[in-house]
Parts: C-alpha cells; structure tokens; sequence
C-alpha cells in the first residue's frame, strides 16, 4: 500500500513546515525504524512542503488508518511537534491518490507559485536521497520515475512552467516597488547552494550589477569566483549589511544568520542605508522575524510572498491537469495488473508443464522431433496470449479476483487472492483517525 503524508503551504502555516524541515533528517530515520510498518519511505522537504511517501508491508484497507496513526506517531517523535498538531495541519493520501498528488505536486500544480520550475528538481533529488539511505522500495522507484516523466511531459507541452514564476522571481518582483534602480542598488546575498545561484540569476535578470555573497558555512570565496561576484568575508557580514539596500537570504542553515543585534550593530555603522529590504527565501528561516520590527528596515518572507502568489494561468494548468491525470490513471492501472501476475505465472507453468510432461512421453515413445517441439511450444505461447490479454484488460477494470477464481476454476491452479485495492481518495489525517 502507498502512503504519502503531506503537511504544505495548503495545510500548515510556515512555523510547522519549518519545524518539519529542520527535523527531516530525523524523520527520515525514524521512518526507516520502523520497519514493522514501513517497507520504504522517500521524504520531500521544500520550503513549501514537507511529504513524506511511503511503501507500507499491510495492504488492508482496515490497516490505512493504523499506519497513517503510526507514521504521525513517528514524524511527531521525531519532529518534537506534538501529533495532534501534526494532525490538523496536514493530509494523508493512500493508493492510487498518492501517484495523483506527487504527480501534480513534481509538475508544479501544487505549488505556491503554479509552474515554479525548482519543484522538479527537488522531486528528482528526494529520490537520490532515498536510494543512498537504502530506503526506496520498487513501488516507491516507479512512483517517483513516473512522476519525473510526468513533469517533463507537462513541461515540453504545456505553457505552466513558463507561466509560473518561482519564488525567487516573485519576490523579486514584489521588491520593485522599493529598488527605483536595479543598476545603482547595493545587493548582498547570504547563501551559496543552488537556491542561491537562482537568485543571483534572477537578480541579474533584473539588471543588478553590485552583488555581494555571504556564506554562514564559509563558502562565499568559492560561490563568488565561480559566479563573478565579490565574497564577503566571515567577519564582515555587519558592515555588509550597513551598505547594503537589499539583502536576499536562501542558506540552508538552521540558526538565524540577521538577529535584531546584527542588524542593529549594522544600521549604527558610519554611513549605513537608511532604508533596507530584506527578503528571507530560507527554511528554515535565515532571519528572525523580530528584525522586521526594527526602523529602516522592512522583511519580505516566504508566508508574506505566498500571500501575493498570482493566480494560475487557467489554460496552462488545466492542460497541465489533464497530462497528470492522465499519467495517475495509467500508473493506476499498471499497478492493477500486478494483482493478476501470479495467476498469469501460475496459468503459464501449468501449461508449459504439461507440454513438457507430454513431451518427455513423445520422446519415449521415438515419435518427437525438434520442428514438432518448437511448433508445441509456439502453439502454447499462442493460445496463452488471449488469457494474458483478456487478465490485464480485467485487472484495468477492478476485475482482477474474477481472472484468478476463473484460472483456479477451469485449471486447478492454487493462486494467492488480489489483494484488496484501495479507493483513490484523500482524506484529512483526523478524519482518519476518527474513522479508526
């Protein structure tokens, strides 16, 4: 059974995503703990959400609402958020629906900004992860391969990641009512990962030429040299800021790198901007929110920026929806035929038992040739089509226990039951709970 317990911008406010992804690590590994119920995970942590897909070993419907309890038990243990907060800040998703949603969620349809391009990427490296911690299972690699293909379907033929702005490019955008000349401000920027290359990219496009970067880690040197800028050194952040009129933060640190003190140690610095922008693009966040309240100085952070995310682009999303849907549909019914393999396995060694067994009496009675056995064998192939056919055709249709009581019937053959299949739905994790 698949499982994806999700907790995002549409469910939690920004505290709890936080808190979530700071503690993912942790998740991760209690997850993998518990492998009386969890065969697999792949744990996704954006700044927008935190998802948690996994492979669960019970395929009972009866089991959904005990190992949703167990997983929320786990990710609160882990996260130190307590589980009732967990509960009412995020959704469960079984089945099928859990293909449906990491499907629009890796092509952009569920992000704050519709169509942000970043999504993809971290879709694909939630999954590298897991391979190295050794926690994907088969089911949990087709999923996410199919979710890959499926963004890149909806990115060749569709207009939504074009439409969609990412959130460095909003935030940008909303700071244009404050930089009057993209040219002439003074930048600095704190970070130096790949969120950190999108936003100088960004900045650029918007005609900055007076970039500076921070890192926390001690990495600027090398970030500058490679992207042509200048690095600020480890003790010179406060004066970096005093100079600065924007001030963009996407590190991937835990603590607060802008506190109230640094920021006011830099406004009373000689020479210091009177007014300053800073934008925090960080999750966990890199500036504590208190630095808002200081004069001079205004915040723009995710939950702010989320607030002016525009609207989707109606045409775009739904062709986007309809390649999803489309690709859930048919990972659905791929997953449908499995429930019909061990009958067709079952179906194809009686057969070809009983032409070897038929066989062997040929030879021993001198009446067999090699063209006579190939022909037998090809004929076995032919006549096992049509039921191979007809039993994924059943299986597509929800039909997959009448193949296999029909094979056990006319063939004697001892078939394990289909297991039972889950309904495409979504549910909030409490009425989960409250349905246990």
């Amino acid at each position: 059974m698949l499982l994806c317990f999700s907790s995002s911008h549409r469910t939690a406010d920004f505290d709890l995503l936080e808190r979530l992804e700071r503690n993912a690590p942790a998740v991760s590994a209690a997850l993998a703990e518990h492998s009386e119920v969890v065969a697999g995970s792949v744990v996704l942590a954006t700044c927008n959400r935190f998802e948690a897909y996994l492979d669960i070993d019970e395929p009972l419907p009866a089991a959904r609402a005990v190992s949703a309890e167990a997983v929320i038990d786990a990710v609160s243990a882990a996260s130190g958020i307590a589980a009732d907060e967990l509960r009412s800040a995020s959704s469960v998703y079984c089945d099928d629906a859990v293909a449906e949603h990491l499907f629009a969620v890796s092509s952009g349809l569920e992000s704050v900004v519709v169509g942000e391009g970043e999504i993809a990427g971290q879709v694909r490296r939630s999954l590298e992860n897991a391979r190295a911690a050794g926690t994907v299972t088969n089911d949990l690699e087709r999923l996410f391969q199919d979710a890959s293909r499926t963004s890149r379907g909806v990115k060749n033929r569709t207009g939504i990641m074009t439409a969609g702005r990412s959130m460095v490019r909003l935030a940008l955008e909303l700071a244009e009512s404050r930089i009057s000349d993209w040219a002439q401000a003074r930048v600095l920027l704190v970070g130096t990962g790949k969120y950190a290359g999108a936003s100088l990219a960004a900045l650029r496009d918007k005609g900055s030429e007076d970039v500076r970067v921070f890192s926390p880690s001690g990495r600027a040197a090398k970030f500058a040299h490679s992207h042509d800028i200048l690095p600020v050194e480890a003790d010179g952040l406060v004066e970096a800021l005093a100079e600065s009129d924007l001030v963009v933060t996407c590190s991937a640190v835990t603590d607060h790198v802008l506190t109230p003190a640094i920021m006011t140690a830099a406004q009373n610095l000689p020479g210091t901007r009177e007014r300053r922008l800073v934008i925090d693009l960080g999750l966990p966040r890199n500036v504590d929110p208190a630095v808002a309240g200081l004069p001079g100085v205004e915040l723009l952070d995710l939950e702010t920026i989320s607030l002016h995310a525009p609207l989707e682009e109606l045409n775009a999303a739904d062709d986007a929806r309809e390649i999803v849907d489309a690709a859930a549909a048919e990972f659905a019914a791929k997953r449908a035929e499995q429930a019909v393999t061990p009958a067709l396995v079952a179906l194809r060694k009686h057969v070809f038992d009983v032409l070897d067994a038929e066989i062997e009496r040929a030879r021993g009675r001198g009446d067999s040739s090699e063209q006579t056995e190939a022909a037998l064998r090809h004929l076995a192939g032919v006549l096992l089509h049509t039921p191979s056919v007809r039993a994924r055709e059943l299986a597509r249709q929800g039909e997959a226990q009448a193949f296999v009581d029909g094979a056990s019937a006319l063939f004697g053959l001892d078939v394990e039951p289909a297991a039972p299949r889950l309904s495409a739905v979504v549910r909030d994790i409490a009425d989960e709970s409250a349905a246990s």
